[in-house]
């Protein structure tokens, strides 16, 4: 009798593994154990400095300024980029691969930056660039600081419904009170108020019409902003994906609305060029889903304007059904 129950134990057990396996799916390559390293000079008029900018992909190292494309199957980019203005060639980078202070493995670490640009030793250039993660793709080289966004595609085609994104994160906010605003092209100004560190997914219905523009419904939600440091990793945080219309949800928040006009991201349309997806009204909650949007940044995700020193490192994001 002993034996039998100890039997019908463990298959309960290895059934309840089973299906809390089957209900857990790790976004590919979110345990950041994997890396490409790239190794480039800068332009000798910004002092030829060697620099290093990493990606999240399988583990290989790219050699010289050369463009960048997601590798290996890896649906994420980075805010890490390579520049070539007018054939001078300048790195940025903000997120690199860091093994958790915990040791439980590596992870990565997001950091807002001041950006510095001295031309022949002289002439000083700063801009503020906040450490981000997201599913899509940067179009490298950059060839401005216009408009940042059209630079990127944002989402990755997607069809199930989560009931939340669960995620570790560690995070160190600067000790700054207020922000800075910094493109490079004007002095730097101070921006009143803290800033933010953030995590998000975002479901949409897109569709494109017949000029190649392209249009979003907003499905699910699920957003967060985090302004206070915590003491040390916050393991298994989960933010709940809300369907439909939320705006009337006593958790709703400005931050969560639609994304449209100045605030819309972008995506490559049939016809191979990178246009806003303009979210034009809130979906039902059954509605079907296209694309999946999820982004950590060390910012509160407006271009140029950050916390210097504020730091976020994250790891091991699932979807959980």
């Amino acid at each position: 009798m002993k034996k039998l129950f100890y039997y019908i134990t463990l298959l309960f057990l290895s059934t309840a593994i089973h299906l809390s396996a089957q209900e857990r799916e790790m976004i590919p390559f979110s345990d950041f154990e994997q890396w490409v390293t790239r190794n480039m000079t800068e332009s000798k008029l910004l002092g030829g400095h060697d620099r290093t900018l990493y990606a999240i992909a399988p583990t290989t190292t790219i050699e010289g300024a050369v463009a960048y494309r997601n590798m290996g199957g890896s649906p994420w980019a980075t805010s890490n980029a390579y520049a070539n203005v007018v054939g001078i060639k300048k790195a940025s980078c903000t997120v690199v691969p860091e093994e958790r202070s915990d040791k439980q493995g590596m992870c990565a670490r997001l950091d807002s930056k001041l950006e510095v640009v001295r031309v022949l030793g002289m002439v000083d250039i700063e801009v503020l660039v906040s450490g981000s993660i997201y599913l899509g793709q940067l179009y490298e080289p950059i060839r401005s600081v216009n408009s940042p966004y059209s630079k990127m595609t944002m989402g990755i085609p997607f069809t199930k419904r989560p009931k939340r994104l669960v995620f570790d994160y560690n995070l160190k906010m600067s000790s700054d009170g207020n922000r800075i605003y910094s493109t490079g092209l004007k002095p730097k100004k101070v921006v009143q108020g803290p800033d933010s560190a953030e995590v998000y997914i975002l479901l949409q219905h897109r569709w494109e019409d017949e000029e190649g523009n392209v249009y979003a419904y907003r499905v699910g939600t699920g957003r967060e902003r985090y302004t206070q440091s915590t003491d040390g990793w916050v393991n298994g945080h989960a933010i709940d994906v809300h369907y439909g219309d939320i705006t009337e949800e006593p958790f709703y928040r400005p931050y969560m609305g639609l994304l449209n006009g100045s605030r819309s991201y972008s995506c490559m349309n049939s016809k191979g060029k990178i246009v806003p997806v303009q979210e034009v009204d809130w979906a039902s909650p059954d509605e079907e889903i296209t694309h999946m949007l999820v982004m950590a940044s060390s910012g509160c995700g407006t271009a140029f304007v950050g916390a210097e020193n504020t730091t976020l490192w994250v790891d091991n994001f699932y979807l959980e059904y």
